[in-house]
């Protein structure tokens, strides 16, 4: 809750619509353990509906507008499917098929860049962000701590520990970490920031320095 206070006060607005709210159906939630085995789908359907798919090893979870569901994996002559004899998702590499009640059969693609924000959301981050040239990514989860990857993936840090400081006055928030002699310094600033190759609209802008090296980016809280 204190982490997701502070990432308030540096945002302009609230995200809207980027993934469907799941209801609590009564059952187990999957686990937001960081660096779990995993995957994450966004799908946009034909019939103008989204959802999210989380497939952990013979289970896949359905995040959808209706509720959340977790469906068992059953045998199938090609892709991966699972159905509990009333749901059916059936995905094929990108492309997947959801049967359900009241609802026709309907085809349904995956969205990769929407897949990527979902994924660390369900894996318990609290705000991610992301910067270009050369490419960088940061998620901040008050479970794991600091994950920052550089160098288009080549180099990544994992602070388990850091500290924050918020000013509600500026709009800012500011994350201290240190580990194995390297220092990082996050800065978090309520200003709107617009990603500088697909042109995607933020409401945070993001500095992240690493000892001497300092990278421009943005971001969104994920809670």
């Amino acid at each position: 809750m204190l982490i997701a206070a502070t990432l308030w006060l540096a945002a302009c607005t609230a995200e809207e619509g980027v993934s469907p709210q799941a209801e609590d159906s009564g059952q187990s939630k999957p686990s937001t353990t960081v660096g779990r085995p995993g995957a994450t789908y966004v799908y946009e359907c034909g019939d103008q509906s989204v959802f999210t798919a989380r497939i952990e090893g013979e289970k896949a979870w359905l995040f959808l507008r209706s509720g959340t569901i977790s469906l068992p994996h059953v045998e199938a002559a090609s892709g991966a499917k699972y159905s509990d004899g009333t749901t059916t998702y059936w995905s094929k590499g990108e492309s997947a098929m959801l049967e359900r009640p009241g609802h026709p059969r309907t085809e349904c693609k995956n969205n990769r860049r929407m897949a990527i924000w979902e994924d660390a959301k369900l894996r318990g981050a609290d705000f991610r962000a992301t910067g270009n040239e050369p490419g960088w990514y940061m998620e901040i989860s008050e479970a794991y701590g600091i994950v920052f990857v550089a160098n288009y993936g080549s180099d990544r840090y994992h602070f388990e520990e850091f500290e924050t400081n918020s000013d509600a006055a500026s709009r800012e928030t500011i994350f201290k970490a240190s580990k194995d002699g390297r220092e990082l310094l996050v800065l978090l600033a309520g200003k709107r920031c617009t990603d500088s190759m697909s042109g995607e609209k933020f409401e945070t802008t993001v500095v992240v320095t690493l000892n001497e090296t300092k990278l421009n980016g943005c971001g969104r809280a994920l809670h």
